[in-house]
């Protein structure tokens, strides 16, 4: 029985924009991940939760965040009575491993090692510096070090010519090998920091990127929206190419996007080093997959190992506080972007075009916030070239994960009874086979709501304040707002928001532990 069983290699990426990959659009070099593509399957209309740590939760757990302090801080998101994908992929019998970005618990009984993984190297909270995690932090965490780890020992020197995204591979490398040597199935969560700021990049990479986005974001997004569609990923009637973002307020997450044009000729320059740093940590990242990749072909595991990749949220239009923001540029004033001793963001031009096609970005729960690009490799079982349009969201990979191992999900932790799974497999999908969605999906995130259901998304802005109806049928790129046009079907949507924001505790406007 165990031998049938397949190895599971579930790889993150971090602020990865739904266009960002070559398989999608994109003119960044992922010739890696778009081999994987060609041999498996992608998603189009695949959801997360909007930012990191309230992803990697449902992703972790099958449900979607709960705000119950009584069952752990009010910032932690990851509470005592969840089960993880690494304690049931354990308790079948896998071998566990979790390389790179953790961000649900830096202290015991929160860590990876507590909760299911067997073998954790990475950091334990947002993000670090690339070249050197032991640097504080200056423009978040409060100024701190981020905590780095290598199962119980915390890591603080790391030697020259480091750089994480490069460590995250080689590790995950290392459990491979590992673990071809016994008869265990693995389980291997993969989560790179990549591309998450800061940009910093090795200098060859980024010199593959030079000159290239000179002609600015609103012509990146026009080309990656006609590459979406030869591609066959989108259909040009019903997903029209969302307008530039104008419309800001007090909200934090709201930025208007400068039209290109009116930038000054050195505020260009300095936008189109972020988007040449950006491409370039997109190029390393693939690259690491790709050596992951060659290990498992070296190891003879790649015909048994079931490949999925996806992004915790949209591209990542960030930047520090008002009140941060003049120190922040203060201490980056006359380093390069790229370099390690600088800590450089994206921005609202670029983390908006590289969500092309969609609306708004991170943080968000429109489309350009939530809707991630997804592929599935599983040789004989994956059918290869394929293209699924059906919605799905990270609560669905833990019910997934256990038709995978033929696991258990247990009904009690410790004194806690356990919830129940709110997603649903996707193994069915991943054969090819047409699946309707037994329920709605919703979302909450810094006041920002959205429920989906079938053709329709209902989403309130946190800056708009109201509720907007779309027909994603017809209208993908959420464009038209029809709330006027069929107010009935508004309020049932906002109703069955509102039960399920009050049974999970979704409704004081934010997500903690962010």
């Amino acid at each position: 029985m165990a031998a049938a069983r397949p190895n599971i290699l579930l790889i993150v990426a971090d602020d990865l924009g739904f266009s960002d990959l070559g398989a999608y659009g994109s003119e960044i070099r992922t010739p890696h991940l778009d081999r994987l593509a060609r041999e498996g399957r992608r998603y189009t209309q695949f959801y997360n939760n909007g930012v990191c740590v309230t992803t990697r939760v449902s992703l972790m757990t099958g449900l979607y965040p709960r705000q119950d302090p009584n069952l752990g801080g009010e910032s932690e998101l990851l509470k005592r009575n969840m089960v993880t994908l690494g304690d049931v992929a354990r308790a079948a019998g896998f071998t566990t491993a979790l390389t790179g970005k953790w961000h649900l618990g830096a202290e015991a009984p929160q860590r990876p090692i507590d909760r299911g993984f067997a073998e954790f190297y990475g950091v334990l909270s947002g993000g670090c510096n690339y070249f050197d995690p032991s640097r504080p932090d200056p423009a978040f965490y409060g100024g701190k070090r981020r905590p780095f780890m290598h199962n119980e020992r915390l890591v603080t020197t790391f030697p020259d010519g480091y750089y994480t995204t490069d460590a995250f591979s080689e590790h995950a490398i290392g459990v491979i090998r590992r673990a071809a040597e016994s008869e265990r199935p693995f389980f291997i969560n993969l989560n790179y920091t990549a591309p998450h700021f800061p940009l910093h990049a090795p200098p060859e990479d980024i010199e593959r990127y030079r000159g290239r986005y000179a002609e600015g974001y609103e012509v990146l997004r026009r080309r990656r929206y006609e590459r979406l569609a030869s591609l066959g990923l989108i259909d040009p009637s019903v997903t029209p190419l969302s307008d530039r973002e104008t419309q800001s307020s007090e909200y934090r997450y709201d930025y208007t996007v400068t039209s290109w044009e009116k930038l000054e000729v050195v505020a260009r320059r300095r936008e189109e080093e972020r988007m040449e740093v950006y491409a370039a940590m997109v190029d390393r990242m693939d690259q690491g997959i790709g050596r992951v990749l060659a290990a498992l072909d070296d190891t003879g595991q790649a015909e048994r190992t079931v490949v999925i990749f996806l992004s915790d949220n949209g591209g990542c239009a960030s930047v520090p506080l008002a009140e941060e923001w003049a120190q922040y540029e203060a201490d980056n004033r006359g380093i390069s972007v790229g370099n390690e001793e600088g800590y450089e963001f994206l921005g609202p031009g670029w983390g908006w075009a590289v969500n092309a096609p969609f609306r708004r970005f991170k943080t968000w729960t429109y489309e350009g916030g939530i809707c991630t690009p997804m592929i599935v490799r599983w040789p004989g079982m994956v059918p290869p070239g394929t293209i699924s349009h059906a919605p799905g969201h990270v609560i669905d990979l833990m019910p997934t994960l256990i038709e995978l191992t033929a696991g258990e999900y247990p009904k009690q932790i410790g004194d806690f009874p356990a919830p129940s799974i709110e997603g649903e497999s996707l193994v069915p999908s991943f054969k090819g086979v047409s699946q309707t969605r037994a329920a709605p999906l919703f979302f909450e995130l810094y006041g920002n709501r959205a429920v989906r259901d079938g053709r329709w998304k209902l989403v309130w802005g946190a800056s708009q304040r109201r509720w907007e109806l779309y027909d994603l049928a017809t209208d993908r790129s959420e464009t038209r707002d029809l709330a006027a046009v069929h107010p009935e079907r508004v309020k049932a949507l906002a109703i069955a928001w509102t039960e399920w924001a009050q049974r999970t505790g979704n409704v004081r406007g934010r997500a903690p532990g962010t």
